[in-house]
């Protein structure tokens, strides 16, 4: 296989360049405000859980928030993950 690619001249290999349709621009603008706003709200969840983990560490209570912060943690990765895929078919 890779000798049939080295084969070919670079002007057989197409390399389409991905083109926004009009349509979906206003979208587009909706989704990366959305997930720029949840990435936002995610840090600050960690920083909140962060805070309640070392006020609670001081009562003695130190292990009770990390499924907070799996929670929190999960939520980011369900938003960064989600624009991704609708960008993938828009």
């Amino acid at each position: 296989m890779q000798n049939i690619l080295a084969r070919l001249p670079l002007s057989v290999i197409p390399n389409p360049t991905p083109v926004v349709p009009e349509q979906a621009k206003g979208l587009l603008t909706v989704l990366n405000w959305a997930s720029g706003i949840g990435l936002v709200l995610g840090v600050l969840g960690v920083i909140i859980v962060g805070i309640g983990m070392v006020i609670q560490l001081r009562r003695g209570e130190g292990g009770e928030s990390i499924g907070k912060l799996g929670w929190v943690l999960a939520g980011c990765i369900i938003i960064t993950g989600a624009s991704g895929i609708v960008r993938a078919f828009v």
